[in-house]
């Protein structure tokens, strides 16, 4: 009985959608000689959410070079894979979600000069929850803080591709692929091969890949308004025009590009949110090597 052969028949078929257990690419094959860049893929496992009292158990990182011309990557993929024991018990939690347990970890370190070294000849470090990771990384290892990052998580608008989820698992699934999540070796293969497929171009735009979308992107400052203050009725009016709720910083806000769609936004929320009252609005601008990290840009006040 030949199984791809018969995943090939139901895939042929209209009523049917077949998904493959996704086996990583540790080969691209050649360059086409044209310019490339040298991409990071990163994830981790920790003992909880909040960098400043939690660790991490396990980081895993996939390094390869990304031809700049078709977006794809090219060559040998550069593994590396370790646990870091916390000093204390993995929290039961943790281990249901992600199967590491203390015993795993027990006496492992992870290994600095390797990592360091990777980083180092990375020009974009890619995680699918930047504002997650960045800080845990860099709490651990300086030298995450002097590089670029992206989220593929943020920064590629899937909704606009057509997809209901953001999660890797889903986007993953709907390239008909599935795997074993939670364990971070595996999300960073996953993550790589969802970078590495087509976008859907925008009008009389050339068709990117996630990879492209994420260097084109990182090369360009961030502006987040965030609207101080909004009154509370108008919250469903915010949150249908894209605006996140912080509960650390008690605002909303929203990323925008370039100074115009600034002013749009602003413009915007004196009319629909403020109700023409005169009210402060912070506007923080970040670069790619403080984006998704826990310091912050540069900041100003504007009176609208």
């Amino acid at each position: 009985m030949n199984f791809e052969d018969m995943a090939d028949q139901l895939a042929a078929h209209p009523d049917y959608k077949v998904k493959r257990r996704l086996v990583p690419i540790l080969n691209f094959g050649p360059a086409s000689g044209g310019p490339t860049k040298r991409v990071l893929i990163l994830d981790t496992e920790t003992t909880g959410l909040d960098w400043r009292s939690e660790n991490i158990i396990e980081l895993a990182m996939l390094a390869v070079d990304v031809d700049m011309t078709t977006g794809l990557p090219v060559g040998e993929v550069e593994v590396y894979e370790d646990f870091e024991d916390p000093g204390r018990p993995i929290p039961a939690e943790i281990t249901k979600l992600t199967g590491i347990t203390s015993q795993d970890v027990k006496g492992q370190k992870l290994d600095e000069a390797k990592i360091k070294n990777m980083v180092e000849r990375a020009d974009l470090i890619v995680a699918h929850n930047a504002g997650f990771d960045r800080p845990f990384v860099e709490n651990r290892l300086e030298v995450f803080e002097h590089k670029a990052w992206a989220c593929s998580f943020q920064g590629i608008d899937w909704k606009t591709q057509g997809l209901g989820s953001a999660k890797l698992e889903f986007l993953c699934s709907e390239l008909g692929w599935f795997y074993d999540a939670h364990r971070a070796q595996v999300d960073c293969h996953a993550l790589l091969r969802v970078l590495s497929a087509p976008l859907k171009a925008a009008e009389n735009a050339q068709p990117l890949t996630g990879l492209q979308q994420l260097f084109k992107s990182a090369q360009n400052a961030r502006t987040i308004v965030k609207a101080l203050g909004s009154p509370f009725e108008t919250k469903d009016k915010l949150k249908a025009r894209n605006y996140r709720w912080s509960a650390e910083l008690r605002c909303w806000s929203r990323v925008v590009s370039g100074e115009t769609e600034k002013q749009q936004e602003l413009d915007w929320l004196k009319n629909h949110v403020y109700g023409q009252r005169s009210a402060r609005v912070e506007v923080e601008t970040t670069g790619g090597t403080v984006r998704h990290s826990n310091r912050v840009g540069q900041k100003e006040m504007i009176t609208i």
